[in-house]
């Protein structure tokens, strides 16, 4: 019997039985929807952190910490010998040092004075081409960079954002205060002020990754160096020419240390190790709403061992009139094939609807990000927007009919398998 007579027949038998077809049906419609909605949840969740990362993170930068944070972090330093061993390390374009001070109180005539989370050191014509996406300023950018000039963050000039007027402005004259913890005699705090001259203040940015410029300020290097007497840095910074090769160029730079001295932050590497986090909890997620569709198997084989036991006497006919076993066989998996069929389409357009409705409640219900003990960074409000992915909706109408066929194909089996005569005197 051809392929098409056997669909026709099996649609046939499953318009005289409307009401059990729905029923069945529903259960594998219930179990793609499932699949589909948290596939879509969990592919527009995984795609919405891993931009957010990708934004807060520059990929081609690398930042190097001295000590381990396994081991703990070192109080060692950087000599200007190790940049330059980092800056001549293949892949690498450009090596800076920074010196980062706390404790930093700005001072501008009769205006409350504000506090900045860090003051970094830096050489500013080598720090701007390592972060050029960062050093946008809220008006012209400073022609040059001279030993008292200063550049303030965001949310340091702006502390509270409901007064228009800022702390500063371009070549106001600012002092600053610098709180150095002291051991000896006792514990105390000495202080060492300077006056510098504000170059430009930066545009808020809220970046969520580790450096938020809108806390910091910066200052000249060799200022600093003349200010605390110290010629070493506190971080190294490291720009690269590919960032698909950062996570090579970090082990060529680890190498030029002693194990276990420093820490490189490898952007990719991070991003790379949340996404697979994600990919797993996503499968997760996956696996368990799986288990409805497993449950919609288990009606279906119940449904039609009873539609066997049903038509007993109709399975006799079509035996006595000489059809074959493998042709009944056919006829009850073609009614599991359609089932599967008619069940993942529909559970398709329903579970991406559903992911939607889904998305609304959870972005309503998220809370935006805290701050770290690295950075204090913007608070910002998070959407999930689901992403309809073609490859876990193809997996997932696969499932539903390879399921439908597996529960389906003992009833199947069961009524090629009836003896004609036996099945005729059925009642």
């Amino acid at each position: 019997m051809r392929l098409t007579r056997i669909f026709a027949m099996a649609w046939e038998n499953m318009k005289q039985r409307r009401v059990r077809t729905t029923l069945t049906t529903l259960g594998v419609v219930i179990g793609i929807t499932a699949i589909i909605s948290l596939a879509s949840l969990g592919e527009g969740f995984r795609i919405d952190i891993k931009e957010r990362m990708q934004s807060g993170f520059e990929l081609d930068n690398l930042t190097v910490i001295p000590g381990s944070l396994f081991a703990g972090l070192s109080l060692d330093r950087f000599t200007d010998e190790k940049v330059q061993e980092i800056s001549n390390v293949t892949g690498v374009k450009m090596a800076t040092g920074v010196m980062q001070l706390g404790n930093v109180t700005l001072y501008n005539g009769n205006k409350e004075p504000v506090q900045a989370f860090v003051a970094t050191a830096v050489n500013f014509t080598e720090f701007m081409q390592i972060f050029p996406d960062r050093f946008v300023f809220e008006n012209e950018a400073p022609w040059q960079y001279t030993n008292d000039t200063i550049i303030i963050g965001y949310k340091v000039n702006h502390p509270n954002e409901n007064i228009t007027e800022p702390f500063a402005v371009a070549n106001d004259t600012i002092d600053l205060t610098f709180g150095i913890p002291q051991k000896t005699p006792f514990p105390h705090m000495e202080y060492l002020n300077h006056t510098f001259t504000v170059g430009g203040t930066l545009q808020k940015r809220g970046t969520p990754g580790i450096t938020n410029f809108d806390y910091w300020i910066f200052i000249p290097l060799e200022t600093a160096r003349t200010i605390f007497n110290s010629s070493e840095y506190d971080l190294i910074f490291a720009k690269v020419y590919n960032s698909e090769d950062s996570e090579q160029i970090a082990k060529d730079i680890e190498a030029l240390f002693p194990p276990f001295k420093i820490t490189i932050l490898v952007p990719l590497t991070f991003i790379k190790q949340v996404d697979n986090i994600l990919t797993v909890i996503q499968v997760f997620l996956m696996a368990i709403a799986s288990i409805s569709l497993l449950v919609a198997g288990i009606g279906i084989m119940n449904i039609m061992t009873v539609s066997v036991m049903e038509r007993t006497r109709e399975i006799g006919i079509l035996k006595a009139i000489g059809t074959k076993s493998r042709t009944i066989l056919s006829i009850f998996l073609a009614e599991a094939v359609l089932v599967g069929l008619l069940g993942g389409f529909i559970g398709i357009f329903t579970g991406y609807g559903l992911s939607f409705g889904l998305a609304q409640v959870l972005s309503s219900l998220i809370q935006p990000q805290q701050g770290t003990v690295l950075q204090n960074p913007e608070r910002q409000n998070m959407s999930i927007s689901p992403v309809f992915s073609p490859q876990w909706t193809a997996i997932a109408f696969v499932f539903a009919i390879v399921v439908c066929i597996i529960f389906g194909l003992y009833p199947a089996r069961k009524a090629s398998k009836l003896n004609p005569v036996e099945a005729l005197r059925y009642e």
